[in-house]
């Protein structure tokens, strides 16, 4: 049987129009046309006034700590329940880390565990230089919960973005709310070029500054003169063709991965397999559809995707927390529970994540839940 992948590119035939367009006109390079019409798509999608097209989305990251002045010895909270991407880029600037643990209504970043991290930090007199809040699995976090308590501290926010380009908070998008945002562009989005990201700004004056960085830093000169250490960051115009012709299906890959989320949803109900909740606060894109097994299941997430393996079906534990990394083993964390426990552990202990993809056949949804059907 060919392979069922967790959430394989999907492609609706326009992306070939834009690629072969960037082909005829010679714009192969970063840069072109593609790239300027895929940047002013996104801010009408997304009401952003200045999106900027980066290869990945922890270069849109980076840049976004970069433009709020992170440097070496800074602190940097983080949700601790996501991928070492949303993290990693404060590394570059040689920032500490701390973790906050997540809530169990969205599994996003908790607002009573980061109220506890900002007091912590104010009380040591060591206000954090930002904090990075991601939409995860596709679902928004509780900004209504989370912005006062950044803005009572005087601390930005960047928002993480990376899995919920098309979700919604209380009507308004994901990927607006922090004082920067970021997308990722990755094989494996709901929206791919590929390999890209973008960073989300609000100012031309935010927009001009992370585009200097991201072009080498380069002085308006004649020649090649630098002041300061730029990057290679820009999307090449063919991968923002291909993320061109990925906005024109958007509503329709909404619609597909909603459909096999009720499904999952539907199908599992009576057993010991939970689907992650959905808040009423908003409208998740179902990037993909996260489980946990109760203990009366008898299996762990490590078990089922053993035995899903060997059936070429991929399925993936969930995020193990940040903050249970070896590389980030000194960094603090705050978690949620007040006993001291941490929520999202209990979520990598019992969570999985099923196929998800645009493509996933009804016979192929049926195979994978009676099979985890069947094992518990």
């Amino acid at each position: 049987m060919n392979r069922i992948f967790l959430s394989p590119p999907y492609m609706g035939g326009g992306e070939q129009k834009y690629i072969s367009e960037a082909f005829e006109s010679n714009w192969i390079a970063p840069l072109g046309p593609n790239v300027t019409a895929f940047e002013r798509e996104v801010s009408e999608l997304l009401s952003v006034p200045y999106p900027l097209a980066l290869s990945s989305g922890t270069a849109a990251i980076h840049l976004a700590l970069k433009y709020l002045g992170v440097g070496q010895g800074d602190i940097v909270l983080c949700s601790s329940f996501t991928f070492i991407g949303s993290c990693g880029a404060a590394a570059f600037e040689k920032a500490g880390l701390a973790f906050v643990d997540s809530e169990p209504e969205t599994w996003n970043m908790s607002p009573r565990a980061l109220e506890k991290a900002l007091a912590y930090y104010d009380g040591i007199g060591k206000r954090p230089k930002a904090v990075i809040v991601v939409d995860l699995y596709g679902q928004s976090a509780d900004w209504d919960g989370l912005l006062p308590v950044c803005a009572r501290y005087g601390v930005p926010v960047i928002e993480d973005a990376a899995e919920a380009l098309g979700a919604s908070y209380k009507g308004r998008m994901c990927g607006s709310f922090g004082d920067v945002g970021a997308l990722s562009f990755n094989g494996n989005k709901l929206v791919t070029t590929s390999g890209g990201g973008m960073t989300l700004c609000h100012t031309k004056e935010q927009y001009d500054r992370l585009l200097f960085w991201a072009t080498q830093a380069k002085e308006p000169l004649p020649h090649y003169e630098h002041r300061e250490i730029g990057y290679n960051y820009r999307l090449s115009n063919i991968c923002a063709g291909i993320g061109r012709g990925q906005l024109e299906i958007l509503p329709e890959k909404l619609r597909r991965r909603k459909a096999i989320f009720e499904r999952y949803k539907a199908a599992f109900e009576g057993t010991p397999v939970r689907v992650m909740p959905v808040s009423d606060q908003g409208i998740p894109n179902c990037w993909l559809t996260a489980v946990t097994l109760d203990d009366s299941a008898g299996v762990t997430p490590a078990e089922i995707c053993g035995h899903m393996n060997t059936l070429n079906i991929e399925t993936r534990p969930a995020w193990k927390p940040m903050h249970a990394q070896p590389v980030f083993a000194d960094c603090k964390a705050f978690p949620h529970n007040d006993d001291g426990s941490f929520f999202c552990e209990t979520v990598f202990a019992h969570g999985l994540c099923l196929p998800s993809g645009d493509a996933l056949t009804t016979e192929q949804q049926d195979m994978v839940v009676s099979e985890i059907t069947r094992i518990i």
